[in-house]
């Protein structure tokens, strides 16, 4: 299979959503203060833990490709969907919230990455993009569940 140009532009910007959301995940961890800090505290910390790692196997399936992957703040502010959390502090429940809406930014940037390997038949890049979505599906459940 060659390497489609298409497939690393949405690999890329997938690339800084992922770590967009990372950086911001890992801003609410240190920055919490809640009387649940503990828990928040250790669901922040999981959660850039884990798109930490697929930031990492999303920049290898970069390479893998025959590309360069992205790795500068300035790359990832020009291709990003997911805002980052460079205002004022906010209350834990703000930063659910927009955690969440940053997450939600992200799978539809995975969605679309899915979708355009399957229809150019690169069949790795779909396997590791599915199973980033069911991930960050399951961290829109938990987030939407700690706002109620």
């Amino acid at each position: 299979m060659k390497p489609n140009k298409d497939v690393i532009a949405i690999l890329s910007r997938a690339l800084a959503d992922t770590f967009t959301l990372y950086l911001n995940t890992h801003k609410c961890h240190w920055n919490v203060e809640d009387p649940n800090f503990y828990s928040l505290h250790l669901m922040f910390e999981k959660q850039y833990g884990m798109l930490y790692e697929d930031a990492d196997t999303l920049a290898e399936r970069i390479r893998a490709l025959g590309a360069y992957a992205p790795g500068s703040f300035q790359e990832f502010e020009k291709l990003a969907t997911v805002k980052s959390y460079t205002g004022p502090q906010m209350s834990a429940e703000k930063m659910i919230s927009f955690l969440l809406s940053g997450y939600e930014a992200l799978l539809k940037t995975l969605y679309e990455t899915m979708n355009l390997a399957h229809e150019h038949g690169d069949e790795s890049t779909f396997d590791v993009v599915i199973g980033q979505i069911d991930i960050r599906e399951k961290t829109v459940w938990m987030l939407r569940s700690s706002l109620k």
